[in-house]
């Protein structure tokens, strides 16, 4: 009688199969099982509903090309804003001015974005750290000018109108016709940089972050790498922000603040630096976050635990501040974000109920 045998644990002998995107069948098939999920959602949730999912979507790409650039390649940028502004600025330019349709001017703004970002990127050839952050910075502030003076393309200080998505004359005219375009942006963002990441340029940006003396004495170039991430990471934010302004249909100045470079930031803490996944996750916890707050101080309200309309006054303002105060409570208690964290549990129920 022959005996068969099947190896008892996780056993990779090439690196084709150690840089897998699905090391095992049931995550391909929990990664389908989540696709179809977010596909068939539509059946389920309310036209606000709708809107949240559309804003995790354009915000998770955007904050996946900041993660690409501080969390794989180790590059701070406090303008991340600034870019995604920039793209959703172009894109209305390009549909309003010369009338390319929309489905083509959100790539071009991808591209225009690209080309900016490289741009401003070039101090990361020589500097980094604190000096990059404040270059970063500069560049923020340098383009926020530019959008409050540059009527001809961005309507300035009134801003500028942008027209809705249509495709071979179908009008994306509604959140749930909308949604499957941003999910499929995300869906092929998302899925190039899980290839980033296993590629030769993936590898370079690793080892740029990890340890740049190394890298440059094996023969990476540094500063070509560097530039190469903020190209990736504006044409992200491009895409990101003509796909918002193309949701609302208006795109102001005034909505492309430091706050927001800074709210990217805080996406990618507490989703993982350096993640793919934990990008989404983190975005989707910055845009449920205050609508929780504000769910639970609704319960408080009806069951009569809160009346004085001071303190209700003062919950409210708190939304602000407890963003911040996550992001303190992430770097303190999970510096690693929410994607180590699914690790762990996800290590843990693989073992259970062994404790080796």
């Amino acid at each position: 009688m022959a005996l068969s045998f099947r190896p008892c644990g996780d056993f990779r002998a090439s690196y084709r199969a150690d840089t897998t995107l699905f090391p095992t069948r049931r995550s391909l098939y929990f990664c389908l099982a989540g696709i179809v999920l977010l596909l068939s959602s539509p059946l389920f949730l309310n036209r606000y509903g709708m809107t949240l999912l559309i804003q995790i979507g354009y915000m998770g790409i955007g904050a996946l090309g900041l993660n690409i650039l501080t969390g794989l390649t180790g590059q701070i940028s406090l303008g991340h804003a600034a870019f995604f502004g920039l793209g959703a600025f172009a894109s209305s330019y390009f549909n309003n001015r010369f009338g390319i349709p929309v489905f083509f001017s959100i790539p071009l703004a991808g591209l225009l974005a690209t080309g900016v970002g490289m741009i401003f990127g070039a101090p990361a050839a020589r500097i980094k750290g604190l000096y990059l952050a404040i270059a970063t910075l500069a560049a923020q502030y340098i383009l926020e000018d530019f959008f409050a003076r540059a009527p001809w393309f961005t309507g300035g200080v009134a801003g500028a109108h942008a027209a809705p998505v249509s495709l071979f004359g179908y009008l994306l005219d509604s959140e749930t016709k909308y949604f499957y375009f941003v999910v499929a942006w995300m869906i092929w963002l998302y899925v190039y940089a899980s290839n980033l990441l296993r590629s030769r340029d993936g590898r370079a940006f690793v080892a740029v972050r990890d340890h740049d003396i190394a890298a440059e004495i094996m023969g990476v170039n540094l500063a070509g790498y560097r530039i190469l991430a903020f190209g990736i990471s504006s044409f992200y934010a491009g895409v990101a922000g003509a796909l918002m302004g193309h949701y609302l249909g208006f795109v102001s100045t005034e909505s492309i603040s430091i706050l927001m470079s800074i709210q990217f930031i805080g996406m990618i803490i507490i989703g993982g630096l350096g993640s793919v996944m934990g990008s989404l996750m983190g975005t989707a916890f910055m845009v449920l976050l205050p609508e929780a707050l504000e769910g639970l101080v609704a319960l408080m309200k009806a069951a009569s635990l809160i009346t004085s309309p001071g303190i209700l006054n003062g919950l409210n303002f708190m939304r602000e501040a407890l963003i911040g105060l996550v992001i303190v409570l992430f770097l303190m208690f999970e510096p690693d974000g929410l994607a180590h964290r699914w690790r762990l549990i996800k290590a843990y129920w693989k073992l259970y109920p062994f404790p080796h």
